[in-house]
């Protein structure tokens, strides 16, 4: 079989000659204007390798769609929470969305401006999250239960702050995404009904120390169908007039994040058109309610910015099935295993005199059966010692990673131009071994 045309991701990712090669065969894998291969003999394998211009493209294009509709970007630190990129995106005059304690201090230890650009989600917030984020005068906390209104507003009146807040609703509807990671629909354990969500609001209102502030929203992640979003922002949009009609003073309107990335495919065009209709979608409903809408977008702005690279370290063969076993494996990118996620996985040399594909799983050394990146995957004809790309692996794959089978996680290396920075050490067994007692 002829080999098959190799994908990329410009601006981060591209296959590019070096300097004083002329073989078409010398073509190799470059993040921006450094060659993939030196980033691995520098820093070693599994890597993960970001570039900053994709950051900052899929950043601005996002925020260009919302032009029309005064907004904030409250990026997703759940999908890459290293601290280079959260400061990255501060730069850009990005927002946060957090879910846990932990996450806002790393925003925190980012920039601690940055605070006041916080907004705090996730259905079990315990009271300690929440005096710091109160502490750390944050703008919004996304409430999900009664319970948690009641102790929002204790912590709030002991500690005299206030806090601003909106009630998480859940519009029933079908995001038409992996089940995991579907959070729209009245089975799920995130939001709270509208009927339920109009009491809190009253309850909210009789406190000294909560300020209602704004409705929100999230249906789920990695959708690629827009309709469900109009279909949720039009409830929410209906159930702001009613809350209106109540003199509740709703400023906020958070649609939530959940845009999903074609893992196959994606240009910078492919997502420039994207976002404007996703944005059409998300702020028709709005138009007469003069509203600041907030969006938390992660996926959609980091996934295609990052690869993993690994190198082959054995071809094996079972009765004529061939499996590549890499140094990488499901502790460093669990996506795979978890929500039998597709990457493309590309080699980082190019060899156009190689006509042949093979088709193989690609595993890693993990002692379980789901520890695979690929399955009966057709690739370019690979040997032990080559280097593998996984593209896209910029969202959920460092955030998501373990230490099992005691397995040190990976480095992290962000590229800007022709400058390599290591923004996160290669984990050591000392490391991880240090916090444990005999």
């Amino acid at each position: 079989m002829k080999a098959t045309l190799l994908p990329e991701r410009p601006p981060g990712f591209a296959y590019k000659r070096p300097a004083g090669l002329r073989r078409p065969a010398n073509r190799q894998l470059f993040a921006e204007k450094i060659p993939v291969v030196t980033l691995a003999e520098r820093y070693g394998t599994p890597l993960y390798v970001y570039s900053a211009a994709a950051i900052r493209q899929r950043y601005r294009e996002f925020d260009h769609a919302f032009r029309g509709q005064e907004h904030t970007i409250c990026y997703s630190v759940k999908a890459n929470s290293n601290l280079s990129v959260l400061k990255l995106l501060a730069k850009m005059g990005a927002g946060f969305d957090v879910v846990s304690g932990g996450e806002l201090q790393r925003v925190i230890a980012a920039d601690r401006r940055l605070k006041s650009k916080a907004v705090f989600s996730g259905v079990g917030k315990q009271a300690n999250e929440i005096d710091l984020a109160l502490h750390s005068g944050i703008l919004l906390f996304n409430v999900e239960s009664a319970s948690e209104l009641r102790l929002l507003g204790a912590r709030a009146a002991h500690l005299r702050k206030q806090a601003r807040f909106a009630i998480r609703v859940n519009p029933d509807v079908n995001a038409e995404t992996h089940p995991y990671i579907s959070t729209g629909l009245h089975e799920h354990k995130f939001g709270v009904p509208f009927g339920d969500a109009l009491e809190l609001y009253r309850l909210g209102w009789g406190s000294k120390y909560l300020n209602v502030a704004g409705v929100s929203v999230h249906i789920g992640s990695q959708i690629t169908e827009l309709s469900p979003f109009r279909e949720a922002m039009e409830k929410v949009a209906e159930f702001t007039s009613t809350l209106r009609a109540e003199a509740h003073k709703i400023r906020y309107i958070d649609a939530g994040g959940g845009l999903g990335i074609n893992y196959r495919s994606q240009s910078a065009d492919d997502f420039a058109d994207e976002t404007k209709r996703y944005a059409t979608e998300i702020t028709a409903p709005l138009k007469k309610l003069d509203v600041h809408l907030l969006l938390e977008p992660g996926r959609s702005i980091v996934g295609p910015a990052g690869i993993l690279l690994t190198r082959v370290v054995y071809k094996k063969r079972n009765d004529g099935k061939v499996f590549l076993i890499t140094d990488a494996a499901m502790n460093d990118l669990l996506r795979p295993v978890l929500y039998h996620a597709h990457h493309e996985i590309v080699p980082v040399m190019q060899h156009e005199d190689k006509v042949s594909n093979i088709e193989a799983d690609i595993v890693g050394p993990i002692c379980e059966s789901s520890d695979f990146f690929a399955r009966k995957r057709q690739l370019v004809e690979t040997d032990e010692g080559q280097l593998l790309a996984i593209l896209d692996a910029g969202a959920y794959g460092m955030s998501l990673a373990s230490n099992y089978n005691t397995r040190p996680r990976a480095a992290e290396v962000l590229v800007e131009g022709s400058r390599a920075r290591l923004i996160r050490r290669r984990e050591t067994i000392d490391y991880l071994l240090g916090p444990e007692r005999l």
